[in-house]
């Protein structure tokens, strides 16, 4: 029989549950009624959904958006509904730097404004639609859902996860999740649920190393010894090597989790050494109460010693981590119909670093009846400014017709990355697609 995975913890730890005021702070703050902050760059699709010279739809809390990627130049994102009958625009076609509506023609540039309706005059066009900053980043698309003047100032990580390192390769993974994004936080940082895990990883004893607590951050580190059950494939294709329970293998590697809010990150490092393993993941809202996510995942493992052997055996760690992700998918939305059965959030804390993380989530997110998310939206949709990712040119953006519209007063240009040497003879194992 099975014996039960337990956990080791700091001879302090009955003293940070007894002292933590962030315990008492989440008894008095419903977290799953906490909105995201908009005032963030949140992933709304992958990059490889969007061809040239279509739109596609998309959602962030509600509010749908249409991604355009002209046949030249770059993607921008407009309110999904056309002024006129509310049809979608991403419905539409595209037309030079412009889409137009698919029931009546109107047509709308890279601002918002609208800039031609076929059977009005020029002098007669009506007022446009919100537009939304959005930048293309490690082949994801993220879009600015709040104050636009923001974003001018809030920044993405130069390099999610390592794709742009050719010494990992990278799978592209999520999928969406009946659950509010703060269980997905919750899960991934709090490691005592390898419990729940015994089936495809073995039997692990978790080690709690400890904690950090910064402004808009939250870090737990815990390390791993095997106590039955063998090393699942996929772990060993992770760690590059074959694990037993003996004692040389026990506790060897640090697992790092963070919250950078609203962003996570997971690394697995033994040492000094480069990590084996890189997670960046993000949980973009879907529906208003922000009941339901969608995630997206970069996984970057470490490429071993033996040139093409993470290749040869990539179908079976991403049927291994498919199969975790799905019995993570399984608890969250079960712990969410417990929060609708119940009609709040009723969870019973005892781990420090969780309630420092619910704190955290709920000093950064917005209550759900003073959500930024709709203050945010200009009063007048005809003089929202655009932002995108550079143009071939910033002069004027010209329709199919001929017609132009003012240039964009604000462009968001992605961080300057930072290169690795051995690059340009790896180019291709940035840009690895998902087999999810």
């Amino acid at each position: 029989m099975d014996q039960p995975t337990t956990t080791e913890l700091s001879e302090d730890f009955e003293a940070f549950c007894e002292a933590a005021p962030e315990a008492k702070h989440n008894q008095t703050v419903d977290l799953r009624r906490v909105h995201c902050d908009p005032d963030f760059w949140y992933p709304v699709a992958w990059s490889r959904e969007l061809k040239r010279g279509k739109t596609i739809g998309v959602r962030y809390a509600g509010q749908p958006i249409a991604l355009i990627r002209p046949e030249e130049g770059n993607i921008f994102a407009l309110e999904d509904r056309c002024a006129h009958r509310q049809v979608p625009l991403s419905k539409g076609r595209v037309q030079g730097q412009s889409v137009q509506c698919c029931y009546h023609g109107w047509a709308y540039g890279r601002s918002g404004r609208c800039i031609d309706v076929p059977y009005l005059g020029k002098g007669k066009l009506p007022n446009g639609v919100r537009t939304y900053p959005v930048i293309e980043q490690d082949g994801l698309i993220f879009v600015f859902p709040g104050d636009p003047e923001k974003a001018r100032t809030v920044h993405l990580p130069a390099t999610l996860a390592r794709v742009d390192d050719p010494a990992y390769k990278t799978r592209r993974f999520g999928q969406e999740v009946g659950c509010h994004y703060s269980f997905m936080h919750e899960n991934l940082m709090d490691m005592n649920h390898q419990f729940m895990h015994m089936k495809q990883m073995g039997q692990m004893r978790p080690r709690f190393l400890g904690q950090k607590r910064e402004p808009g951050l939250v870090e737990a580190r815990y390390s791993f010894a095997r106590t039955g059950g063998k090393q699942p494939l996929g772990e060993a294709l992770i760690f590059g090597e074959r694990r037993d329970a003996s004692a040389k293998h026990q506790d060897r590697d640090v697992m790092t989790i963070r919250t950078t809010y609203p962003y996570q990150t997971l690394h697995i490092q033994t040492g000094d050494e480069a990590p084996v393993m890189d997670l960046w993941i993000a949980y973009t809202p879907q529906d208003k109460d922000q009941l339901t996510n969608r995630t997206f995942g970069l996984l970057s493992v470490k490429r071993p010693g033996i040139p093409g052997l993470l290749d040869l055996a990539w179908p079976f760690l991403i049927a291994f981590t498919e199969r975790i992700f799905a019995e993570d998918r399984e608890i969250v939305e079960l712990e969410q119909q417990a929060w609708k059965d119940l009609g709040g959030d009723h969870n019973l804390e005892v781990f420090p670093v969780i309630n420092n993380l619910r704190a955290l989530l709920a000093e950064c997110g917005v209550p759900a009846d003073a959500s930024k998310t709709d203050a945010s939206a200009p009063a007048d949709k005809s003089v929202v400014p655009t932002t995108a990712m550079p143009a071939p040119d910033h002069q004027n953006a010209t329709a199919s017709d001929g017609k132009t519209e003012p240039p964009s007063p604000l462009v968001v240009t992605p961080p300057k990355r930072k290169r690795h040497r051995s690059r340009k003879h790896h180019k291709d194992n940035a840009v690895t697609p998902s087999v999810s």
